[in-house]
């Protein structure tokens, strides 16, 4: 195998490729290499991110037999906050959402109480222009936030909330959220996991949960960056949607599809919000896909998002416990 650094500035991903031609689009020759290495768990907690690339993994079987092989605790994809398509058992799509629009760097499911451990995603058609998975290190980009900023998030912690309609209207339905209609299945879910929940009389969903800023990773020690209010917030819309939204529910913000503030209740500044941004900006790496391109992250250490692209593209991902 050779082994090398795909952004040796910012020191991810790791990039793992075939030495030759004869190991070259060999998915097995990379499972046995990949099962008999002790290297990798050590590199994986230290950049974070694995790039496999070179092993012809480009169908969605053969993106299942990888992910099977490497983890037995493949999780669902519940409590979601984005449209996805379940392929087979722990596979999806990556997130649908509009072509022409961004997704900000964040830790998936970082909002909720569980969180999957590990991320894989799948190029099986790269777009034509666009559509990057741009990656950053949590690591550094708590470390690159002012003083103040990470003292106030740390003390006031984030207050998530979601208003999940039951079949029309913005964002993901409770249905698709939870992956049910029984409201006693997500009743139960919601208490478990600490989320207050209220029916309201449209027959959607209102959710709000007051979650960490920051987090420790359990293998490493590492303080991280572990949160999504910067998405969560619509100041993360383009800018005649911001505007728009919020002349609609002035006053009335908790009304929004999604909404994050402070634990505390008091609004987050979108000067600090747009830091945070900046932040993440100068910690990102962005590559282009290649077909059968496999990027293997630590959903602590690495955040990540996706570029507007055109044309075809089809991005699988699926996620995991330790």
């Amino acid at each position: 195998m050779k082994i090398g650094i795909l952004d040796s500035n910012n020191n991810l991903p790791l990039l793992v490729e075939p030495d030759t031609e004869r190991e070259s689009s060999n998915l097995d020759y990379l499972l046995s290499w990949y099962r008999d290495s002790e290297l990798l768990s050590d590199k994986f907690l230290k950049h974070g991110a694995i790039l496999f690339r070179g092993f012809g993994v480009n169908t969605i079987l053969a993106f299942e037999k990888f992910v099977k092989a490497v983890s037995s605790n493949l999780m669902d994809y519940v409590d979601g906050n984005s449209p996805r398509t379940k392929l087979a058992t722990g596979i999806y799509t990556s997130t649908e959402y509009p072509a022409k629009y961004p997704i900000s760097l964040h830790n998936e499911l970082s909002y909720s109480s569980q969180w999957p451990d590990q991320l894989y995603f799948c190029c099986i058609t790269a777009s034509k222009e666009g559509g990057e998975t741009p990656i950053a290190d949590s690591r550094q980009i708590l470390k690159s936030l002012s003083p103040k900023i990470v003292e106030k998030f740390t003390i006031k912690q984030v207050k998530y909330i979601r208003n999940l309609h039951s079949g029309d209207g913005m964002g993901v339905s409770w249905q698709d959220s939870f992956k049910t209609s029984d409201k006693s299945i997500v009743e139960e879910h919601n208490r478990k996991a600490g989320i207050d929940f209220e029916w309201k009389k449209d027959g959607g969903l209102r959710l709000s949960q007051i979650r960490p800023a920051i987090a420790i990773h359990p293998h490493t020690g590492e303080q991280v960056w572990f949160n999504q209010a910067e998405q969560f917030h619509p100041s993360s819309l383009p800018k005649n949607i911001y505007e728009a939204m919020m002349f609609y529910f002035e006053g009335n913000e908790e009304e929004l599809p999604q909404y994050a503030c402070f634990g505390d209740n008091t609004p987050m500044g979108v000067s600090m919000l747009d830091e945070i941004r900046e932040a993440t900006c100068q910690q990102t790496v962005v590559f282009p896909w290649q077909e059968g391109d496999v990027l293997f992250i630590d959903n602590m250490l690495v955040c990540h998002g996706r570029r507007p692209f055109v044309g075809d593209r089809k991005i699988l991902v699926s996620m995991s416990h330790m």
